[in-house]
């Protein structure tokens, strides 16, 4: 292989990563307890575990996880757990959601020796869960649907831990500006003339829900619209039911917000099954910009949240050790209009800008 470079810049060959012993070296502490603490093992003080972590950080080190994996024996796994609200939703590979977090963490284990570990439980089980993956915790793990005060369990016995979306005091985590979207969503009903707009909402025990449905109530009481609206759980039957019941109770409605795309795939069959048509009589707003978007007829105007950009960014923090508490990263959302709302939009053309 050839190396071409500059004649008056000639490359650096004396650089060399910094590996565990420099680590030692720097903190004044022996390899074994540099070792620990950068497995996050038991066997090493508070001021230790910090005095090693600024010498790592000072120095650029990153732990080379197939060295870990082969060193310590064991499997080095990132757990991915989630509370499951509905038990009619028998695998969580099914839901688009869901599908979209297993593909983000995955992409951002590709290439290191790290596995993938799935645990999904009913709020039932959920606290026996929790103890026993943060008892056997490696890597560490990423919660969804975790209630805030079992994530705080999970936090006092594992620090190495991300919250998707769900806030809890101390807990590590990635969310998405869910309140924002929701109040573009039917803002963007709004503008486009609708005056009588309902809302489909998800259940009230998602962290996620409970912002969408405060960004809806934050534009209508702007407005001055009446609060319209009905549950789907976040599946498409739900999604079908709510739409449903909402035209049974209230025909007159002119535009529909629906706190997730596969309930609002689950609105628009409701919808047209009464004859009226989309967008001409009820223009529709979901939210995920998930496949249940693109694979809807007409295809969805939708808010596009970051699912799969949330889930890596959580899984390397992970990877990255030393997860400081009440550490957060935000990601914005975004407005995509299709056909539901503007019948001129060009599918093709919006779904390249949703997924750039």
């Amino acid at each position: 292989m050839t190396l071409a470079v500059d004649d008056d810049c000639e490359p650096d060959m004396s650089y060399q990563k910094p590996t565990l012993e420099d680590v030692a070296r720097e903190a004044g502490v022996s390899r074994a307890t540099a070792s620990r603490v950068m497995n996050n093992m038991p066997g090493a003080s508070g001021p230790t575990r910090a005095r090693i972590a600024e010498v790592a950080a000072a120095l650029g080190y990153r732990p080379n996880e197939a060295a870990r994996a082969l060193a310590s024996g064991r499997r080095m796994i990132v757990d991915l757990v989630v509370i499951n609200y509905d038990p009619d939703l028998s695998w969580i590979g099914g839901h688009p959601y869901f599908s979209r977090v297993i593909a983000g963490m995955m992409s951002a284990l590709d290439g290191s020796a790290v596995h993938l570990q799935i645990h999904v439980s009913l709020m039932a089980g959920a606290v026996e869960l929790i103890d026993t993956v943060a008892r056997q915790a490696t890597v560490g793990a990423v919660l969804v649907n975790v209630p805030p005060d079992l994530a705080m369990r999970f936090h006092r016995r594992c620090p190495q831990v991300v919250s998707l979306n769900t806030p809890a005091p101390s807990v590590p985590i990635v969310e998405s500006e869910n309140t924002a979207g929701a109040y573009a969503a039917v803002g963007h009903l709004h503008q486009i003339g609708c005056r009588r707009i309902a809302a489909i909402h998800g259940p009230a025990i998602n962290a996620c829900a409970s912002s969408r449905r405060a960004g809806h109530l934050g534009l209508i009481g702007d407005a001055g619209i009446p609060d319209i609206a009905a549950g789907g759980g976040f599946l498409r039957e739900g999604g079908y039911r709510a739409a449903a019941e909402l035209l049974a109770r209230h025909p007159e409605v002119d535009g529909l917000f629906v706190s997730s795309d596969l309930m609002a795939a689950g609105a628009v069959q409701a919808i047209t099954a009464t004859g009226r048509r989309i967008p001409d009589d009820i223009a529709v707003v979901g939210f995920d910009d998930s496949i249940a978007a693109t694979c809807a007829n007409p295809p969805l105007s939708t808010i596009r949240l970051p699912v799969e950009e949330m889930a890596a960014a959580a899984t390397k923090a992970l990877l990255d050790g030393d997860l400081p508490s009440q550490w957060q990263k935000s990601f914005p959302v975004q407005l995509v209009t299709r056909q539901s709302t503007d019948p001129t939009a060009d599918y093709l053309t919006s779904w390249a800008a949703a997924t750039t």
